[in-house]
């Protein structure tokens, strides 16, 4: 429990009577990864042992207000514009959603394509 508290973290709400909320930064990774996935024409980027690979996101949170670097794999046959967009509109709305903080880029690269 205690390296759990030490995480980094980014204070969401203070309240002198009750305490405070925090979220750690991995936290708003994940929402951004599982967000991304729900988009048609991504793949989910898993590892060899079918985990998902946590290094393909990285986020920084700074004064209440998220960066999200990301990325994607695609499948064969998607226009990758088109899908780059709906995916920064998704991870855009299901981190500031989830959290109450400003999402304020979301930049993507694209890892790879694969074919079914």
């Amino acid at each position: 429990m205690e390296k759990e508290i030490d995480r980094k973290t980014v204070v969401l709400q203070e309240d002198e009577n009750v305490g405070s909320v925090k979220i750690a930064d991995d936290v708003v990774a994940t929402i951004a990864r599982l967000a991304a996935n729900e988009v048609e024409g991504v793949a989910p980027a898993v590892g060899s042992n079918g985990k998902p690979v946590k290094k393909y996101v990285r986020v920084e949170v700074t004064e209440g207000n998220v960066v999200v670097d990301l990325a994607v794999v695609l499948a064969y046959g998607y226009n990758i514009p088109a899908t780059c967009s709906k995916v920064q509109a998704k991870v855009k709305s299901a981190v500031e959603n989830m959290t109450g903080l400003t999402c304020s880029d979301v930049n993507i690269r694209i890892a790879g394509v694969k074919v079914n």
